[in-house]
């Protein structure tokens, strides 16, 4: 089922590149063109802002460079040593983007860090695979070491305890209390679709009337990369959605926005950011230590599926993943779980 909200935000990313390329060197057309068939307009774009940055850098930062981004050439680029991109790894810490007063100091962390490093080595591959330049020096680059962060998910009682503080609004500041009798049925369908589904934020904002299938108890979406899916809802899921379309078929969008399902109180199609705020406005409610975001929410998901199934093939399936890999590293980690057992299995005082 075609989604033109995907399209739209597909057709914006590749503008969004088309000008990037002006500014970038020609021979960088060759590459995004053969990358065209096997990455989608978002990561391309990734690629583009990543390859502009470390171009940035070249001339900044590295004698032999003293000319215009523009002007760089694909010989240049073979110039480039080892010790050049460690340089531009340190270079990552802290770098400045922008001049004078209106310099915008970024941090990189290790995983952004590994991105862009991720980007530079794509660029030498595709050059060094069509024979067109001799070696690639980010081949024997060192990535960043990405700390393995443990999962951050919601408890059974945790997630209770949210969808009580959706529907109720108790702890909300008193301007906050004033729009939630507007906003809490819309709001407790998106975080019950969120925490019922394991849906990504870009798919549930992404979302239109005419995807909810009632009749089977399930929702079309477009998943991540361009591919549609039917994901199927539970009870609880179910009677939230009906609830919010007895709302939602009372308001009338602003032109534009008539199919989508998720209407901010503009009466807009809610985005990404919106939703996050959303979520987090609430979860900062029921929990302080742990920052709950709408990918937590899908990590709830997963984490709870897999452990009353036990079946990681079903969970990646569930969640669209293409690897289970990613899976069994996000969603599956069990250390907690056998971390409980394990204390309740030591007794201190004889019965």
């Amino acid at each position: 089922m075609p989604n033109a909200y995907f399209n739209e935000i597909s057709e914006k990313q590749t503008l969004r590149l088309r000008e990037l390329l002006r500014e970038l060197p020609g021979f960088l057309r060759d590459f995004f063109n053969g990358v065209a068939d096997n990455t989608t307009a978002r990561t391309r774009l990734g690629y583009a802002i990543d390859i502009k940055i470390f171009l940035n850098f070249l001339v900044k930062e590295v004698r032999g460079f003293d000319k215009e981004v523009a002007d760089i050439t694909l010989a240049d680029m073979e110039k480039v040593t080892k010790a050049d991109l460690e340089e531009f790894k340190s270079y990552l810490d802290y770098y400045i983007k922008g001049e004078g007063g209106d310099a915008v100091i970024y941090r990189n962390h290790e995983v952004g860090k590994s991105r862009k490093l991720s980007a530079i080595r794509s660029m030498y591959r595709f050059f060094q695979k069509r024979d067109r330049i001799a070696k690639n020096p980010a081949d024997v680059l060192e990535y960043p070491k990405v700390r393995d962060k443990g999962i951050v998910r919601l408890e059974y009682n945790e997630m209770a305890k949210l969808l009580d503080t959706v529907e109720s609004g108790e702890g909300l500041s008193d301007r906050q209390k004033s729009y939630h009798e507007y906003t809490k049925v819309r709001d407790l369908a998106i975080v019950t679709l969120l925490l019922g589904t394991g849906i990504r934020v870009s798919e549930c904002v992404g979302i239109d009337i005419a995807h909810l299938d009632f009749e089977n108890g399930g929702i079309y979406i477009t998943r991540k990369g361009g591919g549609d899916a039917l994901v199927y809802f539970g009870d609880e899921v179910e009677e939230a959605l009906d609830k919010y379309m007895e709302t939602r078929e009372e308001i009338h969008a602003v032109a534009g926005h008539e199919k989508a399902l998720f209407l901010s109180m503009q009466r807009r199609r809610l985005d990404v950011r919106s939703v996050q705020k959303i979520v987090k406005k609430y979860a900062s409610l029921v929990t302080s230590y742990k920052n709950i975001t709408p990918h937590k929410l899908r990590s709830t998901f997963g984490t709870n599926l897999y452990r009353e199934t036990e079946d990681i093939y079903l969970v990646a399936d569930v969640l669209g993943h293409k690897s289970v890999e990613t899976t069994r590293k996000h969603y599956a980690d069990m250390s907690d779980t056998n971390r409980r057992k394990a204390a309740r299995a030591i007794r201190l005082r004889e019965e």
